[in-house]
């Protein structure tokens, strides 16, 4: 008899009441430089050259310019939701992402699930925020 063995990818991580969307080995938001989002105005594969811990997650960067900033201000950078997608916080749930479903809003960094989920968003970002905000970090635990 043959079994089927499945892994999940992604766990979350908890840092008091701050989860993150993690890889199980501990990665934050699919190694992405969260970073280049707000310097470079796009998605950008980070390095395990340039990592760094916080809320008990790795956070990967593509320079140590992009590291130094991240280590300085986590806040400013770090994506909402614990880089969990924005539309699913919305609707009292949790979804992966993927790094090319992106924006920043006043500042913000949100992440979708998908390009087909950033435009259902897209139709009423400040209600799904407010939505989100509402029902974030419950809808984690």
């Amino acid at each position: 008899m043959k079994y089927t063995i499945i892994l999940f990818c992604s766990m979350i991580g908890f840092a008091g009441d701050d989860p993150i969307n993690q890889s199980l080995l501990g990665v934050a938001v699919k190694g992405y430089d969260m970073v280049a989002y707000f310097t470079q105005h796009k998605p950008v594969k980070g390095s395990s050259s340039y990592k760094h811990t916080w809320k008990d997650a790795q956070w990967r960067f593509s320079s140590q310019e992009n590291l130094d900033l991240f280590k300085a201000n986590p806040e400013q950078y770090a994506p909402q939701y614990g880089g969990y997608c924005a539309w699913a916080v919305a609707h009292n749930s949790t979804a992966g992402i993927d790094p090319k479903a992106w924006k920043i809003i006043e500042g913000n960094l949100y992440l979708n699930y998908s390009l087909k989920i950033q435009k259902q968003w897209s139709e009423d970002i400040p209600g799904y925020i407010e939505k989100a905000d509402a029902n974030w970090p419950a809808v984690i635990q």
